[in-house]
């Protein structure tokens, strides 16, 4: 059986390679400073009344109470993060059990491991692709600062935050599942003073 052409793609291989490696380039290029924590609600706070509060505090504990995780680049970090979700530490008992692979039906991302700036757009795209409200827990070392391999190639990350913004940092090379939770736990202390409703003013 005689098989037609083959129909050639329509962009060449060094057009796309070339194409990536600018975008690659441009991120680089922007992302040098790191990105501040989210911590305006720490002016905010003053500023709530009693209605606002109690009203708050019922959004804030069903978001807190039902955390749905988007597992980002785990590395050697996921065999500590699987012990979590293990019957003796239980992180279900904390409303996460349910572990979603789209971005789009999460609003925590859990980030680990090694980043590499090829790799970056990815990370920086399900971000994006979450909706609000989202949170970020940046788990280890390599997560933080880019970990053993910051200093060593041009091409390491030196830590999510440059990408995308941090809620939460877990030391450790790899942290234990009570650093995991411990976190997770500060996460949740955070969104219970988050401001969801506000007053117009005159």
């Amino acid at each position: 059986m005689e098989v037609g052409d083959i129909r050639p793609y329509i962009y060449p291989d060094i057009e796309l390679d070339r194409e990536e490696g600018q975008g690659i380039e441009d991120l680089k290029a922007n992302s040098q400073p790191a990105i501040p924590d989210p911590d305006k609600w720490l002016d905010e706070e003053l500023s709530q009344n009693i209605l606002l509060t109690s009203a708050d505090a019922l959004i804030n504990w069903g978001r807190r109470s039902s955390l749905w995780t988007a597992i980002c680049f785990p590395a050697c970090c996921a065999f500590e993060f699987i012990a979590a979700n293990g019957p003796r530490f239980d992180l279900a008992r904390f409303g996460m059990e349910i572990l979603r692979a789209s971005p789009r039906q999460a609003d925590l991302m859990i980030t680990a491991g090694t980043l590499t700036w090829k790799m970056a757009p990815n990370v920086q795209r399900i971000y994006n692709q979450m909706a609000e409200p989202k949170w970020v827990i940046a788990m280890g070392s390599c997560g933080i600062s880019g970990g053993i391999f910051a200093s060593a190639p041009y091409a390491v990350v030196p830590g999510y935050n440059h990408i995308i913004p941090v809620d939460v940092y877990i030391p450790g090379c790899p942290p234990r599942p009570e650093a995991l939770i411990y976190g997770i736990q500060m996460l949740q202390k955070k969104i219970a003073k988050r401001r969801n409703l506000t007053l117009g003013k005159d």
